[in-house]
């Protein structure tokens, strides 16, 4: 594994500490994402299918571009696609010869991610301070700190 030309071989025990901490809100802003895409009715899973299709250019998406974004396998990404079509969640609009499918957000869908949106941005906002002092802490202290 490659070093950072930045961080001393030898970790201190408060580096250490940053990454647990870290790992800690990542974890907890996890569960809360999937247990309000639980709440609304979706899978974790599903949730960020719609969100990665409407992040994308134009509000659309191919199934490799969705599989490569949830680092999945173009097959699953396909199953998932078309099971959020089944609920009415997506629409897939595809060429003539079906080998280029794009992946397009129902109304249904877009208000329902607009809620979580809302839900996520909040508690983005919520955890900003512990993970931006997460960050800070990140890193050689300046010449003269002790580690």
């Amino acid at each position: 594994m490659p070093q950072s030309a930045k961080l001393p071989d030898c970790l201190s025990d408060g580096d250490y500490a940053v990454l647990a901490d870290f790992r800690y809100e990542m974890r907890c802003f996890q569960f809360f994402s999937g247990e309000a895409a639980r709440e609304a009715g979706l899978t974790p899973q599903q949730h960020q299918a719609l969100l990665s299709i409407r992040g994308g250019a134009g509000a659309t998406q191919t199934v490799g571009e969705l599989a490569k974004r949830l680092l999945i396998k173009p097959n699953s990404a396909s199953g998932l696609a078309s099971r959020l079509e089944e609920q009415g969640m997506l629409e897939k609009v595809g060429s003539a010869d079906r080998r280029s499918v794009t992946l397009r957000l129902t109304d249904k869908a877009e208000d329902l991610l607009a809620i979580l949106a809302r839900e996520h941005l909040a508690e983005l906002q919520r955890i900003r301070p512990l993970l931006r002092d997460l960050v800070d802490r990140v890193g050689p202290k300046p010449t003269g700190e002790d580690r």
